[in-house]
């Protein structure tokens, strides 16, 4: 369970220099946006960022964002689909921590 604190943390912006610069799309700076972002990339531009060698997403969340919880549970993830869904539901679990 995340406090309150954590919560709008990880719902906040990040600093300028950390955005996460998708490939050949959007320059995303929290949560929100990459929840509304995953499901529109093309098959190609996220296998650019997930794939067997990595997870860019994962990785973004986990330096950039802090939230090592949703972090590791993006690298079980095997699709997009399945991505998407999984951060829609932590941003909808931190909203409501974050009152």
């Amino acid at each position: 369970m995340v406090t309150k604190e954590e919560a709008r943390k990880y719902l906040s912006d990040v600093a300028p220099e950390q955005c996460f610069w998708v490939n050949n799309g959007p320059i995303l700076k929290n949560l929100g946006e990459l929840a509304d972002s995953v499901q529109q990339l093309s098959g190609e531009t996220y296998r650019h960022h997930v794939n067997k060698e990595k997870n860019d997403f994962s990785r973004w969340i986990n330096d950039s964002i802090g939230d090592s919880r949703l972090a590791n549970d993006l690298l079980s993830s095997r699709s997009r689909e399945s991505a998407s869904k999984k951060i829609k539901n932590r941003l909808n679990s931190l909203k409501k921590a974050a009152g």
